[in-house]
């Protein structure tokens, strides 16, 4: 298990299409994915869940990946976050 502080850089926050790209993203992989903020703690995979986070410009989420590919996950979500969930 693996875990890293993502920071929401695009300035309009996890919206739809950013939470619909990140669930895109994390259903790629086998491994379980979490995001966590303050006491909430959603699977990745799911769009509603990570739109219910209600993360906003600079919020900072916890990403735990576990399973058999969980750096492959992780970095592919750093780098999706690192270039505000554009392709």
């Amino acid at each position: 298990m693996i875990s890293k502080e993502l920071e929401v850089l695009n300035r309009a926050g996890i919206h739809a299409r950013p939470a619909s790209e990140i669930a895109k993203t994390a259903s790629t992989f086998s491994s379980e994915i979490f995001f966590e903020k303050e006491n909430m703690r959603i699977n990745a995979k799911s769009i509603m869940g990570v739109i219910t986070l209600g993360a906003t410009y600079k919020t900072k989420l916890l990403c735990t990946c576990s399973g058999c590919d969980e750096k492959e996950a992780m970095d592919a979500l750093s780098s999706l976050f690192e270039r505000r969930f554009e392709q």
